[in-house]
């Protein structure tokens, strides 16, 4: 595997999340992601009890591939940078093992500055150091 700083990636993968223009968003996630890479997001309580109640005693949120990570980040886009005034920005944390990175971040107001939510990353990485899956926690 090539050799990859950890923060840099963290720095890179928040600021994705974050930029306005969905052309370099899409710049963005071909460059950081491989081709079947997958985003796995951990569903909030309200779904996972509401799952719990069908049956599905572990479920999760998932985007597989380019188009549906880009579709995935552009309603968050959406959701949360247009609507709410909220960035997102990596902790100074990001440590590697092997092929696995793992770190925090952070939901800051744009207009205040204050951490208003956050939650953490675990990235598993293909030979190329793109993500080829990506575990989200929010709220951890």
């Amino acid at each position: 595997m090539i050799e990859i700083d950890p923060q840099d990636l963290a720095h890179r993968y928040a600021a994705q999340w974050t930029e306005p223009d969905a052309a370099a968003r899409r710049t963005a996630i071909e460059r950081l992601w491989a081709e079947d890479g997958t985003h796995v997001l951990q569903p909030p309580v309200e779904i996972r009890e509401i799952a719990a109640g069908l049956g599905f005693r572990h479920p999760v949120l998932e985007a597989r591939g380019h188009d549906a990570i880009e579709i995935r980040m552009a309603r968050s886009y959406e959701e949360f940078v247009a609507k709410q005034g909220i960035t997102f920005r990596a902790r100074p944390d990001a440590v590697r093992l092997d092929d696995l990175i793992r770190f925090g971040w952070e939901a800051v107001s744009v207009e205040t500055g204050e951490v208003v939510g956050g939650g953490s990353e675990i990235l598993v990485l293909d030979e190329e150091g793109r993500i080829r899956t990506d575990y989200m926690f929010p709220g951890s």
